[in-house]
């Protein structure tokens, strides 16, 4: 071999061991560190803890069915809320299968709610989110369910009301996005009220 070509090989190898020590290591170690120090919470995955057990995160939606706690908005990640297979349903306005599945779950949501023919029902109690994992609902689905929560735990629906309303999350910086109610949170606060 040539003195050139063992120079530029001699060459390649150090810039590869500088290029392995910066991306996987320095880097790395980098963004974690900062994201400890700036964003710990969000960064351990903004976990719940009630009485030293971790109860879930307020990033991630759960599923809850009974008629005493808040109904989250349907999810088509997995069998509902698995992270590892976060996604849409990808079915379109005009799908048969998606006008079938939406109209299912509007006569069902009516049904659980007692709500009147004519009360319209909002899109996020009947559609998954992009993602199926949103732990949010909109402060009019909350609403909608406020009085069946009140019923089956005894409360008085003003409570409820009031709950929602202290619950209920503006949009980021002030503008962007919607306001919504973590579900995971407004349920934890009535079972407080309740043990």
């Amino acid at each position: 071999m040539s003195t050139k070509i063992l120079r530029e090989l001699q060459t390649a190898v150090i810039a590869m061991a500088i290029l392995m020590v910066v991306v996987c290591l320095i880097y790395p170690f980098t963004i974690w560190a900062g994201a400890q120090l700036i964003f710990k919470n969000q960064a351990n995955g903004s976990l719940i803890v009630e009485s030293g057990k971790v109860v879930g995160s307020s990033l991630i939606g759960q599923s809850f069915t009974s008629d005493r706690s808040f109904h989250p908005r349907p999810s088509a990640a997995g069998k509902g809320y698995d992270a590892t297979s976060s996604g849409g349903s990808n079915l379109g306005p005009i799908s048969d299968k998606g006008l079938k599945e939406t109209a299912e779950r509007v006569a069902n949501y009516r049904l659980i709610n007692r709500l009147d023919p004519g009360v319209k029902v909002p899109i996020d109690a009947v559609t998954a989110s992009a993602s199926g994992l949103d732990p949010h609902i909109s402060p009019k689905n909350a609403e909608l369910q406020a009085l069946r929560v009140a019923e089956k735990r005894n409360l008085n629906v003003d409570v409820v009301y009031k709950l929602i309303k202290e619950h209920t999350e503006k949009p980021d910086w002030g503008f962007l996005g919607e306001s919504g109610v973590n579900v995971l949170r407004l349920n934890l606060a009535l079972d407080h009220l309740q043990p």
